[in-house]
């Protein structure tokens, strides 16, 4: 049964009912799948097995601090050794995803999809019942698959401190 939270997160002044149970640092991280731009499923934990995994959770690419975030984040992958993967999680449609990136010039992560079973919100405590879409949150797998990072944003404007982020991947490359 789905763990039920209403008084960990709000949005605006009024508590959201979270789905799940939060993951912490040194948990293995949840497998989950999601589905790329074209409706195919995929395991992005699977995937990049053996890589520096980020996983940053948005709630819509449509939004402003989700375009902007994205963007950052392309850009930083772009810098890293490719022994570092970067995935963006949202409930936005395969099809907004792909016309987001492709205005957006985003090519150097990859961008998922959460839309169809929710799985990885759920499994990270992160999809806000209300509103069916995730908690803005940053995760960094390792190359063991346990959880190096985790960080649950307290409101849905505020942004991830990228350079940490950065700093804890480039660290979990060891």
């Amino acid at each position: 049964m789905t763990t039920v939270r209403s008084d960990v997160f709000k949005i605006g002044d009024n508590f959201a009912t979270l789905l799940g149970d939060e993951v912490k640092v040194g948990d293995v991280a949840p497998e989950f799948n999601s589905v790329v731009m074209g409706w195919g499923k995929v395991n992005p934990l699977q995937e990049s097995k053996g890589k520096v995994i980020i996983l940053s959770a948005v709630p819509s690419l449509e939004t402003d601090v989700c375009d902007r975030e994205t963007r950052r984040f392309n850009e930083e992958a772009a810098k890293l050794d490719d022994d570092i993967v970067i995935y963006t999680i949202s409930c936005d449609f395969p099809m907004t995803q792909k016309r987001w990136c492709g205005a957006a010039g985003v090519e150097k992560l990859k961008v998922v999809s959460d839309v169809l079973d929710a799985e990885f919100g759920v499994k990270y405590g992160i999809l806000i019942k209300e509103r069916r879409y995730l908690r803005r949150s940053v995760f960094i797998v390792g190359r063991d698959g346990k959880l190096t990072y985790v960080n649950y944003l307290p409101t849905l404007g505020d942004e991830p401190n990228y350079e940490e982020v950065i700093a804890e991947a480039k660290k979990a490359l060891g």
